[in-house]
């Protein structure tokens, strides 16, 4: 690159960042006006609340000024915070405009064209275009293209062009720093700037260093099914963000922020992800982890979580081929089936009651129920029945209304009440005064029979716990699954429910059975579900999913090595499963099996506990050898761990001890918390501080940190190929330094042979 080039570059960094500042100051003074003219009507809009609402005719002009103020403050409240994006995105661009630049050359051209590639798009006052948006369709040939022909996708089909330049650039502050031609899709020197910087408490916006196998995950928007399987920091997390502000952009005409869901693994990974997405000009999309779901599906039930079982499971043996059978598939049509075919008298009706008496019998809902036909889904006969019952309430609601009590409660009623009841909406309907009372009359029987009618309304009548016991002493077993293990999962759910528990394996079939049965559950305004870490998913759990959200696209990203809750299983065996399951049109598989968090020593050491480990690139990032400390008793082990937090918090902004349990978390946090500024983490916490945090690993996943410390690696914490995922995982989250240490013999996972003494530091004895 010659010095008059950088130069060239430079002025036209300065050109941009100068129009740019431009229309900084022309945003900054529309956002002014904007406020002023929100204030004006804000002032307004509290002036007219004092109103007299005892006169008729004020109380009907005054809601209608006020509907009016209402709808005139948020429009102006949008306006304001469009233009407030407006502002944050050129001074965003001004510091860096753009990170790319393409030269190309259409057909029948005769002179090239230069284009710059940034995070949002940027337009001079003659409508050139200064910098395009790395989502529009001609910037994949940033992403994807090799110098010579390509072709590139556009709303009006493929278009061919010829590559001739791919510039890259990194500009801080409106300089260029750095700047090179590649023909690759982002250079080694750009991602090892990119990916040595020190850890930061949120994930950064890292499009300048999309690579070609995440660019095709981030565009792809014809799959029904997206699977992307990829390795510990291979960038998947990143990758999945900037498809959703892909899509955002793409679908801007037909999609909202908020009909998209990203099921995360805990709520630190939700904050940990949480500004990237505005870094890229686009609001957030819905985030919830699954218990947070579960939880608000089965209000007034404590749903057993997925960290509460994987501790529960550290203490006594598992059932593993019974609990496969309770998650799989074939469990959930078998409560399909059973839900097409239960006849209405082995229904679990109940009675709904009022102030201690039967309002309408179990009996009569059954009677109700049965007039429907039984070819007719059962749903559908529900909410026939449903509506039958609304009937006979309203009927029942007019022959109560004209009880003497209703009369004499109207008749002790102040003008305000009388008109509170009438309503403003009803107000000079009625001709007759009678009309009126009656009216009034229904309404304080409804109001009393409001118990009723919510009962009705949600469905209450269908006792659906009941109904699952009824479905399990129903259910056909596999031949692996004996009768007497069924009946203790029979007896453990009864008790569980009487003590209004409910186990992480019973969630998702018992909501599919309600939501069959009754109704409900489905919400279709979302159009993508993203699930994350989704190895941790039971196939039972990703099928309710998909009927909970039945015209969302779904995209699964996760690593098999890194199951902590089952069985490791391969990426092709995964999608044939969910093709099987999920019976979805197109699926599609991407795997990414080149890691960029970590250094080639810890990368080279992680993948060496993996059976296929040798299926990972490492990316050539060089740091230390990973240290393995053994110590032969817990207190010279504690001072080992405290010599190490105190060498690592020297040089790293994040050091994290990760356990295997969070008993063991509790213990380690005991021991430090005197000695350090020690933040000891739990599936409640919603941030990732600085410093040393501890933590158990099924709180780590999907985050990094500069420094990981793997607490107790030993032989008996570790014994066997079970705890391969775990410890990879561990190991995985480490991006510059990582130490193990074992109390008492290492792990056979390390001291096994398979990975050689020389990618180790091993340390025996404690060093003052």
């Amino acid at each position: 690159m010659t010095t008059s080039e950088e130069a060239q570059e430079q002025q036209r960094v300065d050109h941009v960042a100068a129009q740019i500042g431009e229309r900084i100051d022309k945003t900054t003074s529309d956002y002014t006006a904007a406020h002023k003219e929100l204030r004006n009507v804000l002032k307004n809009y509290s002036e007219n609340t004092s109103v007299n609402w005892f006169e008729v005719d004020d109380r009907i002009e005054t809601s209608a000024e006020l509907q009016q103020q209402r709808a005139l403050v948020s429009r102006l409240t949008e306006n304001q915070n469009i233009i407030q994006d407006q502002l944050d995105t050129f001074k965003e661009l001004q510091r860096s405009p753009y990170f790319g630049r393409i030269d190309i050359q259409d057909p029948g051209e005769t002179t090239p064209e230069s284009l710059y590639i940034g995070t949002a798009s940027f337009v001079d006052d003659d409508q050139n275009f200064l910098v395009y948006d790395w989502r529009a369709p001609i910037s994949s040939i940033y992403y994807n293209g090799v110098l010579g022909q390509v072709a590139y996708n556009t709303p009006a089909g493929d278009q061919q062009t010829d590559l001739l330049k791919k510039r890259q650039f990194l500009i801080k502050d409106g300089q260029i720093e750095n700047m090179f031609d590649t023909n690759e899709t982002v250079g080694d020197e750009m991602l090892q700037h990119a990916l040595g910087e020190q850890n930061d408490a949120t994930m950064q916006n890292i499009v300048a260093t999309i690579q070609r196998e995440q660019n095709d995950i981030i565009r792809d928007t014809k799959s029904d099914l997206l699977v992307v399987q990829g390795v510990a920091g291979s960038g998947k997390t990143s990758a999945i963000l900037q498809r959703i502000a892909f899509l955002l952009y793409h679908s801007r005409r037909d999609l909202e922020a908020d009909q998209i869901v990203l099921f995360s693994p805990n709520r630190l990974f939700s904050h940990y992800i949480s500004d990237v997405l505005p870094s890229l000009g686009e609001r957030n999309m819905r985030q919830v982890t699954l218990a947070e779901f579960l939880t608000q599906r089965f209000q007034g039930l404590k749903v057993q979580t997925q960290f509460e079982r994987y501790e529960a499971d550290q203490q006594a043996p598992v059932n593993h081929r019974l609990r496969d059978f309770r998650e799989s598939a074939a469990l959930m049509t078998a409560v399909k089936d059973y839900c097409h075919t239960c006849p209405a008298d082995e229904l679990k009706f109940t009675d709904i009651r009022f102030d201690g008496r039967v309002f309408f019998s179990k009996e009569e809902i059954r009677d109700i129920y049965e007039q429907f036909p039984d070819a007719t889904a059962p749903a559908d006969r529900f909410l026939r029945t449903k509506n039958a019952l609304e009937k006979r309430l309203k009927h029942r609601i007019a022959d109560e209304a004209k009880a003497d009590w209703v009369r004499d409660e109207i008749d002790q009623l102040n003008d305000e009440d009388y008109h509170n009841w009438l309503g403003a909406n009803h107000l000079g309907e009625f001709e007759q005064l009678d009309d009126e009372i009656d009216f009034i009359a229904r309404q304080i029987v409804r109001k009393r029979l409001r118990s009723v009618d919510d009962a009705i309304y949600n469905g209450y009548f269908l006792d659906a716990y009941s109904q699952y016991t009824a479905f399990l002493k129903h259910c056909p077993l596999p031949d692996d699954v004996s009768a007497d293990d069924w009946q203790t999962v029979i007896a453990a759910y009864q008790h569980d429910i009487e003590f209004h528990r409910l186990a992480l394996t019973d969630a998702a079939p018992l909501l599919y059975l309600r939501d069959l049965l009754i109704g409900g559950g489905a919400n279709h305004r979302m159009q993508h579900l993203f699930v994350d870490e989704m190895q941790d998913y039971s196939m039972a759990q990703l099928i309710y999913l998909q009927h909970a959200f039945p015209r969302a696209k779904l995209t699964l990203l996760g690593d098999s090595e890194q199951a902590l809750f089952k069985a490791v299983e391969s990426p092709e065996s995964i999608l044939k499963k969910l093709d099987s399951a999920l019976n979805v049109k197109r699926s599609r598989l991407i795997t990414l099996r080149r890691s960029y968090r970590s250094t080639y020593p810890i990368t080279t050491f992680a993948k060496a506990l993996l059976p296929d480990g040798d299926q990972i690139e490492a990316f050539n990032r060089p740091g230390d050898l990973p240290k393995v400390v053994i110590r032969y008793d817990e207190d010279t082990a504690f001072k080992a761990l405290a010599s190490e937090v105190s060498t690592e918090l020297a040089t790293s902004g994040t050091v994290a001890i990760l356990t295997k349990s969070t008993t063991e978390a509790k213990r380690v946090y005991q021991e430090l918390h005197g000695q350090f500024d020690l933040t000891r983490l739990t599936d409640t916490d919603r941030s990732l501080p600085k410093g040393v945090v501890v933590l158990p690993i099924y709180l780590a996943k999907g985050l990094e940190f500069d420094s990981v410390i793997a607490y107790n690696v030993s032989a008996e914490n570790y014994p066997d190929e079970q705890m391969t995922g775990t410890l990879y995982t561990i190991a995985s989250r480490a991006m510059h330094h990582l130490t193990l240490l074992s109390i008492g013999a290492v792990s056979p996972l390390i001291a096994s042979g398979k990975i050689p003494q020389a990618d180790l530091t091993i340390e025996h004895e404690f060093q003052n």
